[in-house]
């Protein structure tokens, strides 16, 4: 068979001489086996976790600061549930710098004289009852029913998740106990609202913790412990990047994959089509395509004019010239025009057909699945020696990575060596230079892609015995190529290309030999949990239907906002009744 080997990576490649040393190789999960091993950097958090993780970050502050939970909870909120900048604030500027900036506020209320039976209200000027009135921690007291009202006004405007004070210019955080405890008896709709916005601040308003993108929604949201700019499956299947939330792009940036998106979808090349190949009627102004091989040309309108220049003319020619008319004056502004409009045309149909044509296939592979499978089941049934053909499904997932990453490196490189982002970054030498050295590495990788696809195309399952060794030993050798190139283009990408540049906006996912990864699930430690169970804050809800759509459905993904719509259903807890977190707002306001 005909190998398209890198010379630099001949020692990686095996033959039937070296049988012991295959046993590693035939199964791709044995290689990550310390990779694997390792904490998952994300994690899965289902509606019947959200709860408990949100309550673990509460249970950390609270033993940190040694703070009651609204106050560990308003904290967070400010600090956009990020412990780690509350505890560098805390350890440089000290707990009332802390409070203060966060507007928590702890009133002693043991200086306060007691109180009378009668009180005034300073809102409403009322005489009420003390029964009737309500200290907030900041120390300010008024009556029940100004601070219902308040509160619902706050709600009502989503405020839900900061509620200050009514007292003049005072900034403290009202208690969330308070709150519910006053709106629940008169609008038991809001104190549920309120209690929802809550919940959902945890992924709102963390910068860490964002809902998955699938549609319809799979109702889980995707937590990353240490780097946001990674890509990551959730366990409904659907794969995507963290930053942008669209389907995963690397090795292309977030930037670089809006642009191309946009330039797909829209009409601009096709604009650019009109502007190479047509010319403007000067009656109608409308775009008129040459058909014929005479210079004059009549628009639909009745307008006669010359081809060359586009100047109206009247119908009297011969095959050489027009009556009345010359044009032979080179105009070289307008030619310069119209020759950078064709060339930006062929260009960007260069790296489309090449980015369209992975993309495809990539498909029809996807669609080859079960037919290689099916071959697969048909070899174990077989009397062969060989016996295990983990090779096939790895060398699978190995040409769908690949694919992947070669269809999103023909977007990357139109943006990478073209003048749209980079113009004033590098040097025309410099950039030929680049694009040489990219370009000899996609194409190493394009070889091998096409090779791998082709060998897991054969017939396998018809094979001899000796044949079959034959084809495991060449898939083998070229997944360990395939992983290998990718990786190298990573670096490539990483260091030479846009590691030299200025901006620093253009970060792409790291790579990864598995793949992109599978989020883990969420389980709550010990402590949190047993605090959990105890404070009976742990809920039942209905599992979240899974995700219908496709991995692959890039619309699917980037137009989903962060914010997702919730199906019905409800759970409770000991103190108050919370709302499914696939309830839709409106729905919730309106009942």
């Amino acid at each position: 068979m005909d190998d398209y080997y890198t010379a630099d990576e001949e020692d990686c490649y095996y033959s039937s001489d070296h049988d012991e040393s295959l046993g590693g190789i035939d199964n791709d999960d044995s290689e990550f086996h310390a990779a694997s091993s390792k904490k998952s950097t994300t994690q899965v958090i289902t509606q019947e976790s959200l709860l408990a993780a949100q309550r673990e970050d509460l249970l950390r502050v609270m033993e940190l600061l040694s703070i009651k939970e609204h106050h560990a909870r308003t904290l967070l909120i400010h600090y956009q549930w990020d412990i780690e900048k509350l505890i560098s604030v805390f350890v440089e500027k000290g707990k009332d710098s802390l409070f203060s900036g966060a507007g928590v506020t702890v009133f002693d209320s043991s200086s306060l004289p007691s109180s009378s039976p009668n009180m005034s209200c300073d809102v409403c000027l009322e005489d009420v009852v003390a029964e009737q009135m309500k200290r907030m921690d900041c120390g300010h007291c008024f009556c029940n029913d100004c601070w219902t009202e308040h509160f619902t006004v706050q709600i009502n405007e989503g405020q839900s998740k900061r509620i200050r004070c009514m007292a003049h210019k005072c900034n403290a955080i009202c208690d969330e106990d308070v709150v519910r405890s006053l709106v629940s008896k008169k609008r038991p709709d809001l104190a549920e609202k309120f209690d929802r916005f809550l919940v959902e601040s945890y992924i709102e308003d963390n910068k860490m913790v964002k809902w998955c993108p699938s549609t319809p929604h799979c109702g889980n949201a995707i937590r990353a412990e240490d780097d946001k700019l990674c890509e990551v499956e959730c366990s409904c299947g659907l794969q995507f990047c963290f930053s942008c939330m669209c389907q995963a792009h690397s090795p292309c940036s977030c930037l670089m994959w809006e642009l191309w998106r946009k330039k797909c979808r829209d009409e601009s090349e096709t604009v650019n089509w009109i502007t190479v190949h047509t010319k403007l009627c000067p009656k109608c102004y409308k775009p008129v395509e040459k058909n014929g091989g005479c210079n004059l040309v009549r628009c639909i309108c009745g307008q006669y004019f010359c081809w060359l220049c586009g100047g109206a003319t009247g119908k009297e020619h011969t095959y050489r010239s027009i009556a009345g008319h010359s044009c032979g004056r080179y105009e070289d502004d307008k030619e310069r025009q119209m020759e950078r409009a064709k060339r930006d045309l062929d260009r960007y149909t260069h790296y489309h057909h090449r980015y369209k044509a992975h993309t495809d296939s990539s498909k029809l592979e996807d669609k080859l699945r079960n037919t290689i499978l099916e071959k697969v089941s048909n070899s174990e049934k077989k009397e062969l020696k060989l016996k295990d053909f983990t090779w096939v499904t790895n060398g699978l997932n190995r040409l769908f990575r690949s694919r992947r990453i070669l269809s999103y490196s023909y977007a990357f490189a139109y943006y990478m060596f073209g003048e749209e982002l980079f113009k004033d970054e590098m040097s025309s030498s410099e950039r030929e230079m680049k694009k040489n050295l990219f370009e000899d590495q996609q194409q190493q990788l394009e070889g091998n892609v096409e090779k791998l696809s082709q060998l897991l195309e054969e017939p396998f399952d018809d094979f001899s015995d000796d044949k079959v060794m034959d084809v495991r030993i060449h898939v083998i050798n070229l997944s360990v190529a395939v992983d290998s190139l990718c990786k190298k283009m990573y670096e490539c990408i990483e260091n030479d290309l846009l590691g030299s540049l200025q901006s620093g906006i253009h970060n792409i996912a790291p790579y990864s030999s598995k793949g992109i990864e599978q989020a883990a699930e969420f389980h709550a430690s010990w402590s949190s949990s047993k605090a959990l169970d105890s404070s009976g804050t742990s809920g039942e809800t209905s599992r979240p239907e899974k995700a219908s759509g496709s991995r692959d459905s890039e619309d699917m993904v980037c137009s989903s906002s962060k914010k997702r719509p919730r199906r019905e259903g409800s759970f409770t807890n000991s103190k108050v009744t919370l709302l499914d977190l696939n309830l839709p707002a409106d729905f919730m306001d309106q009942n």
